[in-house]
């Protein structure tokens, strides 16, 4: 077996430096416009490098996570998938594209879904198909969805019931208060799952230890997962205003662009989550999909309302009815399913089919 430190050149792995690398070259021949933009090949091409990119965002921080251990490794991902979002969103929103306004409203809701009733969904039913039953601790669980659930109604619910400002949005005082107050619960929230109360966070022991990585191939794959990072934010910038026209060509609701982001940068933490449900450590799956959702809401919010509020840009907040009605049912299902500390198949298939609703009422309102 090679030595951690020479992890990153096994032949076996060498993609995971090599696309990264490819992507960045590709990058730099589309900004000098040695390739053709418009060109059909040259847009596949990108697609396929970005859906590659973000596999190898997915191995290099999985390396730096088994590096410094849980719960850190879950706040690594987290953050890497809230950079994404941010730069996506802030980059959009910059481009004054059609729908922009709503682009952060519909990211983070489509996060929330995505996260409690697709990836949890999935990692409760592969997880249940092959250990039976799984367990957890209530404790952390409970911490997560407390969080989440807060931050949901403050961010996207309460906008459509105050009277400050006209339609679905928080006046500019609004929002500033209400994104210094979720930043605030989002670095008590890490206070407590990485100091006071860690010991919720921590995984269960399941039948077997993976190999520490070393300094030197963490330090690698941190520089690689910077690179990938950058690469996934990029691409994805460069190829938002062909998934726009084609939405538009189709007829499809502008907030399926919000469905596309989120699904892109959630990508990375939903295969490590399912990894972890598959191997019996149902405790480091659920580390890994809640906290992305916290994260996702207590910091993508507001760094977004900070740029709407300097550039006085319009920024809707406010759900609509019928997504509000599916977002209350998912926190609720969500704390049934997560409050005895045991999964089986049929919770998984029960957030399943609220993850199929979801997706209907995304293309059919």
């Amino acid at each position: 077996m090679p030595s951690n430190a020479t992890r990153l050149l096994d032949p076996s792995n060498a993609w995971t430096w090599i696309v990264p690398l490819a992507g960045a070259a590709w990058l730099v021949a589309l900004t000098l416009e040695v390739l053709p933009a418009d060109a059909g090949i040259v847009r596949f091409t990108s697609t396929l490098l970005l859906g590659g990119v973000v596999f190898a965002a997915v191995h290099h921080a999985e390396v730096i996570a088994l590096r410094v251990g849980e719960p850190f490794g879950s706040v690594v991902l987290a953050l890497s998938v809230t950079i994404i979002e941010v730069g996506l969103i802030v980059s959009i929103m910059l481009s004054a594209t059609t729908g922009s306004e709503t682009l952060a409203r519909d990211t983070v809701y489509a996060t929330v879904m995505i996260v409690l009733n697709g990836v949890v969904g999935i990692c409760l039913v592969v997880g249940g198909a092959r250990h039976r039953e799984q367990t957890f601790r209530p404790d952390a669980t409970a911490t997560l969805l407390s969080v989440i659930g807060t931050l949901a109604v403050i961010t996207i619910v309460l906008p459509n019931f105050t009277s400050a400002a006209a339609g679905p949005r928080y006046s500019q005082v609004q929002l500033l208060v209400v994104s210094l107050a979720t930043i605030a619960l989002q670095c008590v929230f890490l206070f407590v799952q990485t100091v006071r109360h860690r010991e919720y966070f921590l995984v269960q022991a399941a039948g077997g230890t993976a190999e520490t990585p070393s300094n030197r191939a963490a330090a690698a794959s941190g520089l690689l997962l910077l690179a990938a990072l950058a690469c996934v934010v990029l691409l994805a910038k460069w190829l938002a205003p062909a998934l726009e026209r084609a939405i538009g060509a189709a007829r499809l609701p502008i907030a399926l662009v919000g469905v596309a982001v989120a699904a892109v940068v959630l990508l990375p933490e939903s295969i490590s989550a399912l990894r972890a449900a598959r191997d019996n450590r149902l405790q480091t799956s659920l580390n890994l999909a809640l906290g992305s959702a916290t994260a996702t809401i207590g910091l993508t919010v507001p760094i977004v309302g900070f740029v709407a509020i300097a550039l006085d840009r319009p920024l809707v907040l406010g759900l609509g009815t019928e997504d509000m009605v599916l977002l209350v049912l998912t926190l609720f299902i969500s704390t049934v399913t997560l409050a005895t500390g045991r999964t089986t198949i049929l919770q998984g298939a029960v957030h399943l089919v609220i993850f199929a609703v979801f997706l209907l009422l995304s293309f059919v309102p």
